[in-house]
């Protein structure tokens, strides 16, 4: 097996994953190899079912594959919970539904707070309220906000807020599983234009799944088409929208109405 490239971040090679193999099993993710360069998007995209969300749960240390490696600049990725600390800050995730990723009793400096007291040494010293309030700012939200119960705040208001408490750990890989599907097309395009601020502003990478080569081609620097959990294709962004080699992701193109929803990109309605 090749060693990956000096430059890489996240490396998955090999990966396979069965689910329900006492009857007989389903192979949800069969040998798929990639990889993520530092600051960079892969975009891993699929139609539901393709096994992409499944790759990105092995990436979290969600599930442990049947096989294959997960390595952060090359140290392995076990499972979450036995992970070194400086690896569980290092690989964050932004599920797919806002609402129910966030306890909606607890209000918004609670889970951030949380985030602090889980990962003690990437809180902030002095005046946390000040750096709460920060993090806020940062991804769009007014500081008031602190104060308010996750239950109350909209779907593009929550998945502020699970940006926020995955940056408020200081991580260096971002898996978004489908973080925009959940919302109308408005609030998608502005949650996108977040994500790819804080990326160039805070140096991160992001593993972006999706089903939509529309999303994708908005935010992602390469692209990696999955199948019947297998890769397909993978490559530039620009070569695989411009020309893609295989016939799935000639469908797929198909099948996005539109890869610019011309939402306007000078605005930020609240979300």
């Amino acid at each position: 097996m090749n060693a990956p490239p000096p430059d890489t971040l996240l490396d998955v090679r090999d990966l396979r994953v069965t689910y329900g193999r006492r009857r007989g099993g389903f192979r949800a993710v069969d040998g798929v190899s990639l990889s993520v360069a530092p600051e960079e998007t892969l975009g891993l995209v699929g139609e539901s079912g393709s096994g992409k969300t499944t790759v990105a749960r092995c990436v979290a240390g969600l599930i442990r594959p049947d096989a294959g490696t997960v390595a952060f600049e090359g140290r392995p990725l076990g499972p979450a919970g036995r992970r070194p600390a400086e690896l569980q800050r290092a690989v964050q995730m932004v599920f797919q539904d806002p609402r129910s990723s966030l306890n909606p009793r607890m209000t918004v400096a609670a889970v951030i707070g949380e985030a602090w007291r889980t990962h003690p040494s990437a809180a902030p010293d002095g005046d946390r309220t000040e750096a709460l309030h920060r993090l806020l700012d940062d991804v769009g939200l007014d500081p008031s906000t602190a104060r308010r119960r996750a239950g109350d705040l909209s779907g593009g208001q929550c998945q502020r807020v699970s940006i926020a408490r995955a940056l408020a750990v200081s991580p260096r890989l971002l898996v978004c599983d489908e973080a925009v599907s959940a919302l109308d097309v408005s609030v998608q395009a502005q949650i996108l234009r977040l994500l790819d601020d804080l990326r160039r502003e805070r140096k991160l990478a992001l593993l972006f799944i999706s089903h939509d080569l529309g999303v994708v081609h908005q935010i992602a620097d390469r692209v990696a088409v999955m199948r019947r959990g297998e890769l397909v294709e993978q490559g530039a962004a620009a070569d695989v929208m411009g020309a893609p080699r295989h016939e799935y992701t000639r469908a797929l193109l198909d099948a996005a109405l539109d890869l610019d929803d011309g939402t306007p990109r000078d605005k930020d309605t609240p979300a």
